[in-house]
């Protein structure tokens, strides 16, 4: 019988390390090149990402320029044209030919000459 034992014990010691061999777990491992390209990508994500950041701020910054500069334009357009209606007022024939009064102008027909426009 202790052959029969140490025969028992011998298979159940293989069965053993036979049932150990065979629970290794593997782990999926990545390449240093992969790895590399990972590092790559972020990098050109994260650069592009700055990259529109920084863009729409110049556009926000031109485009502020703009709308003060036009701004600007009307305030002077506004200007120029109540300058112009001032102009209209004071240059009837009314009002110039009263100021020639007041310095003491007379009219001389003979020296009158009309103009077209």
């Amino acid at each position: 019988m202790s052959s029969s034992a140490k025969k028992m014990q011998e298979q159940q010691q293989e069965i053993q390390q036979q049932s150990v061999q065979t629970v290794v777990i593997r782990k999926a491992k990545i390449s240093f090149g992969e790895v590399m390209l990972l590092c790559i990508l972020a990098a050109a994500i994260a650069f592009m990402s700055v990259k529109v950041v920084s863009n729409q701020a110049a556009i926000y910054h031109t485009n502020k320029e703009i709308q003060l500069a036009q701004a600007s334009i009307e305030e002077q357009t506004k200007i120029n044209n109540d300058l112009k209606i001032t102009v209209d007022e004071l240059s009837t024939y009314e009002r110039i030919w009263q100021k020639a009064e007041e310095m003491g102008f007379t009219l001389n027909e003979k020296n009158v000459k009309g103009v077209q426009e």
